[in-house]
């Protein structure tokens, strides 16, 4: 009676059980589940809400994590900082050239307010260019890490077992042997580890695997990447670089003071500097003298002796365009060149009151220079101090017959200094910055020789004397300058590094393909060895066919195929599945027919046990049988 009680009991329960499992409405004591939260059932009370808010938060984040380290989104985040990049290449940079960035500003007064709100004259250090970066950059991290333990499990792990049915593969081959099965498999297994498969027997057959750098070419370039997000923000964070124009016998050392303009990254420190220097020697130019390139410049050298520390000992080199030195892990490239007259200036009295090169910029590629010279201490013929300037042009090659004040080429074929004189003011004690190469005559007066403004055009070696005894000006002779840019990158090196394993990697990817191979032996019901042989691909890759082709030629070496016999019954009929020859003798024909009335008896027995319905539908399908040969696989096999 117990026994009777308890089966209701139990089968409600499981009843119960398997209704639970079925229905996905909540139970009504264990609160209210919230539609489409990751809190799941929210139970009452505050602790049941702060439970199911701190599961609702770490859900969420969650989400965002699994979306942020998916492949689409990491490739969006590349088209992303790629796109950042073209602001950054068509708008000038204060980062890279303030004269231009202001330059451009000045230019377009409208959409200058509107830049620089979005930080386009600062694009790879803007808010926007460095979530794109940072995103991107935890989004390879969060990729790496996981493919990076599932390549290591994959190394570890064996390849999977034969396939029941290999001859479904793609490539597929078999033969029949007299060779052992075991030896069929031995002789297997070393030819594979020959080609570098690893392989493992599994009962009958041989396993075997290859192609795991292809996976490993695939993290090499994730990892090529990180290596390279890294170097570049390292380089933008620590670099400096700065420009300064020698001229030729003057000297450079590497300290703040020293540079013409100077930029660097935000955890850099003045401090770190490397302490070295350089003294121009002179200065190798040449050109193209001929033909539609003339005046193009063929060789640039810049003749330096330069020095490590403070007590170091100088050393001879050249620099060239695009052959820096390298000093204490920093750079000085060869920027460019030009010409510096030496003048002597005398004032009133006949005092030297400036004397030196005057380094001239270039205004063309012909080198045309503006020349500017500034002497703050003057003193007239009357002993009053005063300030003189010169202002004009400096030509290495000049052609008075295209009547213009120009160079016609940038060697010194036929140079000429060509100058003008102001006094007054130079605007030097008004503690406004002031370029060394422009001349404010706002409060200065030009000379002037009758009612014309004084000018000469002197060649080296000739003087210029200034009206009414204020002076003269000497040109003695003709420099050279070079401009010069000392950088200092830490990432230049780990970026190229990480250039050049991101192509391999990428190489690795795309050439080597992933494939496996399955060798079956076991004995046949004749006694004989069948041995079968499969290959699968990752992807479509012509080499599996090839290596299965080579594995078997190595194989039937030592398992040679046996020429295949053809198979009678006992009773003399044809195998099983085989049409009859037409042109055989009245025995096999009795046969057949023998055959043929047997199975329509069986088939007629067959359907008398079945029902109605079911015989109708027989007997229909048994017709066509009777009067031809069985074709379908089905009835082949029951005749």
């Amino acid at each position: 009676m117990a026994k009777t009680d308890s089966t209701p009991t139990t089968e409600a329960q499981e009843d119960d059980a398997a209704g639970a499992r079925l229905s996905t409405a909540p139970a009504e004591d264990r609160g209210q589940a919230v539609l489409g939260s990751f809190g799941g059932v929210r139970r009452p009370g505050a602790l049941g809400a702060l439970a199911w808010t701190g599961r609702e938060v770490l859900g969420w984040l969650r989400w965002f994590w699994r979306q942020l380290t998916s492949m689409r989104v990491a490739l969006i985040l590349l088209l992303l900082l790629s796109l950042a990049t073209i602001p950054g290449s068509l708008i000038p940079q204060t980062s890279v050239d303030s004269v231009k960035a202001d330059t451009w500003k000045n230019a377009h007064k409208t959409l200058t307010p509107i830049y620089e709100k979005l930080q386009l004259f600062h694009v790879y250090s803007s808010v926007w260019f460095s979530a794109i970066y940072l995103l991107l950059f935890i989004s390879l991290i969060g990729c790496i890490v996981p493919r990076t333990w599932q390549f290591v499990g994959q190394l570890r792990g064996r390849p999977p077992k034969a396939p029941r049915h290999l001859d479904r593969l793609p490539a597929y081959a078999t033969w029949r042997t007299d060779a052992d099965p075991d030896e069929v498999l031995a002789a297997a297994r070393r030819a594979l580890r020959r080609k570098r498969f690893r392989t493992v027997v599994a009962g009958d057959s041989v396993a075997s695997e290859k192609g795991y750098l292809r996976e490993a070419g695939n993290l090499l370039f994730h990892v090529s990447l990180i290596v390279m997000l890294v170097a570049f923000a390292s380089a933008q964070l620590w670099k400096y670089e700065g420009g300064k124009l020698v001229v030729e016998g003057d000297k450079f050392s590497n300290t703040l003071t020293q540079y013409d303009d100077f930029k660097s990254g935000t955890l850099f420190n003045a401090d770190d500097l490397p302490p070295f220097g350089f003294e121009l020697k002179g200065f190798t130019g040449t050109y193209e003298r001929t033909g539609p390139q003339k005046g193009t410049p063929r060789d640039y050298r810049a003749h330096i002796s330069y020095w490590k520390g403070a007590d170091g000992k100088p050393r001879d080199t050249t620099i060239k365009v695009n052959e820096p030195l390298e000093v204490d892990g920093s750079k000085v490239y060869l920027q460019g060149h030009g010409y510096a007259p030496r003048v002597t200036v005398r004032d009133g009295q006949g005092t030297v009151v400036y004397q030196g090169a005057v380094a001239s910029l270039p205004l063309d590629n012909n080198i045309t220079e503006t020349t500017v010279i500034k002497v703050p201490d003057y003193w007239d013929k009357n002993g009053k101090k005063g300030q003189i300037g010169f202002r004009g042009n400096f030509v290495p090659t000049l052609d008075l017959r295209t009547g213009r004040m120009a160079s016609v080429f940038p060697a010194l074929d036929n140079p000429y200094l060509i100058l003008t004189a102001y006094q007054g003011d130079l605007g030097l004690d008004s503690g406004l910055p002031q370029s060394v190469y422009k001349l404010e005559t706002k409060r200065m007066k030009q000379f002037k020789e009758g009612d014309r403004p004084f000018a000469r055009a002197l060649r080296p070696g000739e003087t210029m004397t200034l009206p009414d005894g204020a002076g003269s000006l000497k040109f003695d002779g003709i420099g050279t300058w070079a401009t010069f840019q000392i950088s200092h990158k830490p990432g230049d090196m780990p970026a190229l590094a990480g250039a050049v394993a991101a192509l391999i990697g990428v190489a690795g990817s795309l050439f080597i393909q992933r494939r496996r191979v399955w060798v079956r032996a076991v004995r046949g019901a004749d006694g004989r060895t069948v041995v079968e042989l499969a290959g699968l691909g990752r992807s479509e890759s012509a080499k599996v066919p090839d290596e299965l082709y080579e594995l078997a030629v190595a194989l039937q070496n030592g398992a040679p195929p046996v020429a295949e016999e053809e198979e009678r019954e006992p009773d003399g009929k044809a195998p099983s599945g085989e049409k009859s020859d037409e042109s055989s003798d009245e025995s096999s024909d009795k046969s057949s027919a023998q055959s043929e009335e047997e199975k329509a008896v069986e088939t007629a027995e067959e359907r008398a046990v079945k029902k109605p319905a079911e015989a109708n539908a027989d007997a229909t399908a048994e017709e066509s049988p009777r009067s031809a040969e069985p074709t379908d696989s089905s009835e082949g096999a029951r005749a």
